[in-house]
């Protein structure tokens, strides 16, 4: 890569609309045309996201659907069986799929995101590639890292990887394995001892998910995401020969984060696409509810989230196609727009859904298959609400994303930009040129508000995470104008009035996290806290029944075989 990241420039001070503008083409050639109609045409006809939410499985005839379109190797090179297809248009078939059911995007995303092709992709030798990449295109693979008790800390993990004479012994036990269940190929990471043969550390292994002591010991279930293929895995005294081990000893932690850089854009594809149908739902719905005498979209109160909900979604799509372009060019470093776009979607996303839930009303809290029987349209819109819920929690929660952006700017440590010559917003973007000017002018006080923080608390300035987030996310509101303005720009018709529009309402609540930055209440919510914690308020607690629940809050679970018959699902290949 020849040019430095958007998103890192933004927070040292310095608005470089050069890296973002022109936008590069989206790649969408004849051939992603024709596969995004096939598949268009196959969820709209095959799938039945009532059938999966009902019985919390995608059905095999789906997943084999499909994988003969080649939906399971979108961007995989042609050399190896895939598409060949671009980035963008992946992000495209995501936004597809995750609309017939969102449980599908999670199958697909899993696999080609974080599972076994990023990372063989770009840490694999060419007979890994040689090997590997091909079955990737009919089988499942997927990624375990999380255990019941590291969370976002890697460096606490227990799964161990014992050198042999010829490989390792994988013994552990990994919590939330999407596709886990299901998959054909794993990449675990897991700690290798030192030793005098090598360093050690955090690797990564290629693990056959039918070898010898892998089993699958608990399908897990949750709030949303019905059919959501995840749960325990269990490795006892698996057997792995070196060739499988992907990268170097010791570089697990890096194959994990370039995975999951590559692989960010997939959840604010999705959150992209839901905004699109929430806004179809709002627009339908308002113009043919009526209250007093007028549809209630003629209202204030429900105009005003109507508007946000077409600003926003409009945004969403702007960063998708705005990041995913130029990491497809290659030429841009966008790791931190991408964990910007991450944050900023998730959390968006989420207040638009609930937004949809308030314009729908009772129709918004009632199942789609409750309405259906009584014989109105069922609208999935508590589904929308709790599938999306998620996207706040994985794939690194919203609080880790915040502490991981401002740590990188803490500690990029450079001299603050030169702001001797006043900004000129590039020619051609008319009356966005005073949004640009306004994230120019905010984006200086960045790293000012970090070098103040680092002034008045030092080196504890890092456990400032309040502070910190509302830097981050003020950070992320402005990648999302610019991308919005950038967008616009390219697309031309209404599409400005649009940027316009939610630029102008990110610039509220910029304004209010710019407020709170340094008028808050943290350090008394802190010392609240603590009281909390310190059992100070227990007597607030009294009057209901006892809430507690019987069993651990963690379960640490021994390594050893398995005590469970393994829940493994076979899906044909």
């Amino acid at each position: 890569m020849s040019r430095p990241s958007f998103g890192d420039e933004l927070l040292r001070g310095r608005l470089r609309t050069d890296l973002l503008d022109p936008l590069p083409d989206a790649g969408i050639d004849a051939d992603a045309e024709a596969f995004l109609a096939r598949l268009r045409a196959f969820c709209t006809d095959k799938v039945d996201g009532r059938l999966i939410e009902r019985d919390d499985r995608i059905p095999d005839e789906v997943v084999d659907g499909l994988r003969d379109l080649g939906a399971f190797a979108i961007k995989l090179p042609r050399e190896y069986g895939g598409l060949g297809l671009s980035g963008v248009c992946y992000h495209r078939a995501l936004m597809i799929v995750s609309t017939a059911h969102s449980s599908l995007g999670e199958l697909l995303g899993a696999h080609q995101a974080i599972g076994l092709i990023q990372p063989l992709r770009l840490f694999g030798t060419d007979a890994q590639k040689r090997e590997l990449l091909p079955r990737c295109v009919r089988e499942i693979s997927a990624f375990a890292l999380t255990e019941p008790d590291i969370g976002n800390d890697p460096f606490r993990m227990r799964t161990t990887a014992t050198p042999t004479d010829d490989g390792y012994l994988l013994d552990g036990v990994k919590l939330w394995t999407t596709n886990g269940t299901i998959a054909h190929l794993i990449v675990v990471m897991a700690l290798v001892p030192p030793s005098e043969s090598g360093p050690g550390g955090m690797s990564a292994f290629v693990v056959e998910a039918d070898a010898p002591g892998v089993t699958v010991e608990h399908r897990s279930s949750f709030l949303g995401l019905r059919g959501l293929e995840n749960g325990v895995v269990r490795l006892h005294r698996v057997v792995v020969p070196a060739s499988r081990r992907i990268g170097p000893e010791g570089q697990g932690l890096q194959v994990a984060l370039a995975a999951q850089d590559t692989g960010r854009l997939s959840m604010p594809a999705v959150c992209a696409a839901a905004a699109k149908w929430s806004l179809k739902i709002a627009r339908e719905w308002s113009g043919v509810r009526v209250q007093w005498d007028r549809p209630i979209g003629e209202h204030e109160a429900v105009a005003g989230k109507i508007a946000y909900i077409a600003a926003t979604a409009f945004a969403l799509e702007a960063m998708v196609e705005v990041s995913g372009r130029h990491a497809d060019a290659g030429l841009l470093d966008t790791h931190t727009e991408a964990e910007l776009a991450k944050l900023f979607a998730a959390e968006q996303a989420w207040r638009i859904a609930d937004e949809l839930m308030q314009i729908r009303g009772g129709r918004g809290y009632e199942t789609a298959e409750s309405a259906a029987a009584r014989g109105e349209r069922g609208v999935p819109v508590e589904q929308l609400f709790r599938d999306l819920r998620i996207g706040r929690i994985f794939d690194g929660s919203s609080e880790a994303l915040r502490v991981f952006v401002a740590t990188d700017a803490l500690a990029a440590e450079e001299a603050p930009a030169d702001r001797s010559a006043p900004f000129t917003p590039p020619s051609g973007f008319g009356d966005l040129a005073g949004h640009l000017s306004f994230v120019d002018a905010t984006s200086a006080e960045l790293p000012r508000h970090l070098a103040d923080g680092r002034q008045q608390w030092g080196e504890a300035v890092a456990e400032r995470q309040l502070f910190l987030g509302r830097v981050v996310d003020v950070a992320a509101e402005l990648y999302a104008m610019t991308a919005a303005c950038v967008y616009a720009r390219a697309l031309g018709g209404t599409a400005p009035e649009l940027a316009d529009a939610f630029c102008r309402q990110s610039r509220q609540r910029v304004a209010e996290l710019r407020r709170r930055l340094w008028a808050n209440t943290d350090g008394d919510d802190a010392a609240l806290a603590r009281r909390v914690l310190g059992g100070g308020f227990t007597w607030l607690e009294e009057g209901v029944l006892d809430a507690s629940i019987e069993g651990p809050w963690i379960v640490e679970p021994a390594p050893g075989p398995a005590t469970r018959p393994n829940l493994h699902r076979t899906i044909r290949r």
